[in-house]
C-alpha cells in the first residue's frame, strides 16, 4: 500500500509561482513513474506532465518552459515547479504514480489576475 499526500497549493497572483510536492510513503518509490495532473472548474482532468524513473520528464504544451517536474527518491518525494503561473492554472493538482490506482488527495492552486 502507497500513500500519496500533496502539499504546496495556495493563492499566487498572476506571474508568481508555487512549488508543489507528492510525498509518498513505501519503499519502492523510485521504481515508479509520476504523474502530475490537474482539474480545473467544470473541466475534465488534464495530464499536467511526468517524471520516469530515470529522471527524464514530459510536459503538455500548455505548461512547458513554464513547469518543470522532478524528484528526490532519498526523500520519496515529487516536485512540480511552476512558474510564470496564469489564472487558467487553476485547479486541483494531484499526483499519481503511473500505472496505479494510487492517487494524492490533491492540492488547490489558485491563480488571481
Amino acid at each position: 500500500q502507497v500513500q500519496l499526500v500533496e502539499s504546496g497549493g495556495g493563492l499566487v497572483q498572476a506571474g508568481g509561482s508555487l512549488r508543489l510536492s507528492c510525498a509518498a510513503s513505501g519503499s519502492t518509490f523510485s521504481i515508479y513513474a509520476i504523474d502530475w495532473y490537474r482539474r480545473a472548474p467544470g473541466k475534465a482532468r488534464e495530464l499536467v506532465g511526468g517524471i520516469g524513473s530515470g529522471g527524464n520528464t514530459n510536459y503538455a504544451g500548455s505548461v512547458k518552459g513554464r513547469f518543470t517536474i522532478s524528484r528526490d527518491n532519498a526523500l520519496n518525494t515529487a516536485y512540480l515547479q511552476m512558474n510564470s503561473l496564469k489564472p487558467e492554472d487553476t485547479a486541483v493538482y494531484f499526483c499519481n504514480l503511473f500505472g496505479t490506482e494510487y492517487w494524492g488527495q490533491g492540492t488547490q492552486v489558485t491563480v488571481s489576475s
